[in-house]
């Protein structure tokens, strides 16, 4: 039975002060930061909860009904369901595509391009191509990474250096990966669409990336002498050759996924489609059953080759694998849409905003925003989901595309976590490696470089994309908030001339 709301009971909700309204946001990420620190363990999920329950008492002391807050919760949970069903395609495309030999010869391939003189170049494209295809850089660190780290040492080459060219290619790869939680959460908490927000990311990332590679190629060249100790490689090939078939058609899905996705077909069909031609591909070149193929797309694959290192790297993915991923993601969502319903969003971008003059500050107010949400709380996810909704309605006012803001925060948030010592990229890369963050940050050139590169090119006015009519229509059916001189609206509220008119007073300004 549905419960009907007279004006009356609808109070317009009350705008709380600013102190007020960092309350819960402090709070949240205080908690965080002490299960961090006091606890040494990083489980977020229970910090923002803690903080949806602070934010609701602050809603009900400034006089907000809870269904209210409840709807707007519910509203931005909703949003980010596509992203869910994402995750969970995501799952069962790593467990068939590890069953099915794809990334395992992608991994074979890649460690047979390691010599003395590229060692550094081949370790941050090897980490690249792994990040990319499995859609993890913890993942990616922890395995290919840590025999990687083996490998340098033999070559005498320096561990910060190596650890430098590990990061540099892992986050790279999980943030321009379509099977990555943080590029799948950036596009949801933007309302925005994922292939489009990978393209985007691409203006900044990839000069970033050929920079930090000639970089590493150039301090490469001064180790060319040293002697190749190929030992931690070979054991890591044999054991690759003993449980897989390899043949180039193993490929096959990789590239079935890359050609839709460049064909712009809608990301969970492709990305379905490329979990079915693992599974065929895996029956058919790895002569496995389908049953095994269907339950390895549940619960993931499981090897077993007795190497220690191939057996951490390909023990992964399916469905369950991702439900860890998946939970943080909607309790993160619901925090977000309870701190914008209870308008604690709003006033905290009205006070930026009143900073704010063009479309440069702007850019440099998100992409702070996502890096100080890093430094505060050590959270890539809430780095992502926070500024993303904070900032949304104000890229919206200018008339700019939300990709721009995904872009932002995706360069303040996933690149910069592995920087921060206490953050949570940052402390399992430490643990794995074995090399200190204040050690390896200044040469993992990647993660500040594309950040620095985004910054300059809004300050140029490169790469900044206006608002298509399209996702202006998107915005109106999604009735998405839009800050116009200085308030919130709601942007189902104003017709499209409207829109324009405030664009047009924007850029006056």
């Amino acid at each position: 039975m549905s419960t009907q709301h007279t004006p009356e009971e609808n109070p317009e909700i009350p705008v709380p002060s600013l102190p007020m309204a960092l309350l819960p946001i402090a709070a949240t990420m205080g908690l965080m930061l002490i299960q961090i620190v006091a606890f040494d363990e990083f489980i977020p999920h229970v910090p923002l909860a803690l903080g949806i329950a602070i934010t609701g008492l602050m809603g009900w002391y400034q006089g907000i009904r809870w269904w209210r807050m409840e709807n707007g919760l519910y509203h931005v949970v909703h949003i980010g369901l596509q992203s869910v069903a994402i995750l969970i395609t995501v799952g069962m495309i790593i467990g068939t595509w590890i069953l099915s030999g794809t990334v395992p010869l992608l991994i074979y391939y890649g460690l047979q391009l390691i010599t003395p003189e590229l060692f550094l170049l081949a370790a941050m494209l090897l980490t690249t191509v792994v990040s990319v295809a499995v859609g993890t850089s913890w993942g990616t660190v922890g395995t290919v990474g840590l025999a990687l780290v083996g490998v340098g040492e033999g070559l005498g080459i320096p561990m910060h250096l190596t650890g430098g060219a590990i990061v540099s290619g892992a986050f790279f790869g999980d943030k321009m990966s379509p099977l990555s939680d943080t590029t799948n959460l950036a596009p949801a908490v933007t309302s925005t669409d994922l292939f489009s927000h990978i393209r985007g990311m691409m203006a900044a990332s990839v000069p970033a990336l050929v920079a930090a590679g000639a970089a590493y190629w150039a301090i490469g060249l001064g180790y060319a002498d040293a002697n190749m100790d190929g030992e931690r490689v070979a054991t890591i090939l044999s054991g690759l050759e003993a449980q897989f078939n390899f043949h180039p058609l193993l490929l096959t899905p990789a590239l079935l996924v890359l050609l839709l996705a460049l064909r712009r077909y809608p990301v969970l069909p492709t990305l379905f489609l490329g979990a079915i031609a693992g599974a065929l591909t895996a029956v058919i070149g790895q002569g496995v059953g389908l049953q095994e193929a269907v339950t390895v797309m549940q619960s993931g694959f499981t090897s077993s080759t007795g190497v220690e290192a191939v057996d951490e790297l390909l023990s992964t993915g399916g469905i369950q694998s991702m439900m860890w991923t998946i939970s943080l993601v909607l309790i993160a969502l619901a925090f977000g849409g309870i701190v914008e319903q209870t308008r604690c969003v709003e006033v905290i971008l009205n006070a930026i905003m009143a900073k704010v003059r063009g479309h440069f500050s702007l850019v440099l107010a998100s992409t702070s925003g996502a890096a100080g949400t890093n430094l505060i709380s050590g959270d890539p996810y809430l780095s992502i989901a926070l500024p993303g909704r904070m900032f949304a309605p104000a890229y919206r006012g200018q008339g700019l595309s939300t990709l721009n803001l995904s872009r932002s925060i995706e360069e303040g948030g996933t690149l910069l976590n592995p920087l921060v010592p206490w953050g949570a990229g940052a402390a399992f890369t430490a643990g794995a490696l074995g090399i200190p963050t204040l050690a390896y940050a200044p040469f993992a050139f990647v993660c500040w470089l594309s950040p620095l590169i985004g910054l300059l090119y809004a300050a140029l006015g490169w790469f900044v994309l206006r608002a298509s009519d399209d996702e202006k229509a998107r915005w109106q059916a999604d009735e998405e908030p839009v800050m116009v001189a200085g308030e919130m609206v709601n942007s189902a509220d104003l017709d499209p001339e409207e829109l324009e008119r405030a664009f047009d007073r924007y850029r006056r300004r």
